[in-house]
């Protein structure tokens, strides 16, 4: 059984947490000037999707990635490796992909969820990976 990366993370940030130190007198780690831009390109390049707006596959989706699967597609829960450059750059791990079956399609389609370890940073592809939308729970 799988379990999703954003709830795994979410549970790692939970026990640091609790677990660190009362102060922390450590400098931030250095952060080289050209990141924030180019985080900022990708962030720009992807729109957002109201949750009420998802395709009703997609709501399986999500709910097979809440629950750990099982996935129907082998490659779902693999890594997604961001080839693209679309989403934010973050190390090789970080992004997920999973299938949302299309109706009438009997291949995987190009409809994807693809999932970020930060909590509730989902992805919705319609188009195989040429554009995305992040998941807006809040609509």
């Amino acid at each position: 059984m799988r379990i999703p990366p954003r709830l795994t993370v979410a549970a790692l940030v939970s026990s640091l947490l609790l677990a660190a130190p009362a102060a922390a007198s450590a400098a931030p780690p250095a952060v080289p000037v050209s990141a924030p831009v180019a985080v900022a390109a990708a962030t720009a390049s992807v729109g957002d999707i109201c949750y009420s707006d998802l395709p009703s596959q997609a709501y399986d989706t999500l709910r097979l990635i809440d629950a750990g699967g099982p996935f129907p597609y082998r490659q779902d829960g693999s890594v997604f490796q961001n080839r693209e450059g679309v989403l934010p750059s973050h190390s090789l791990g970080y992004y997920h992909e999973y299938t949302v079956r299309t109706p009438g399609v009997t291949t995987r389609g190009a409809r994807r969820i693809v999932t970020g370890q930060n909590s509730q940073e989902d992805y919705y592809t319609a188009d195989h990976y040429a554009t995305f939308d992040l998941i807006d729970y809040a609509c």
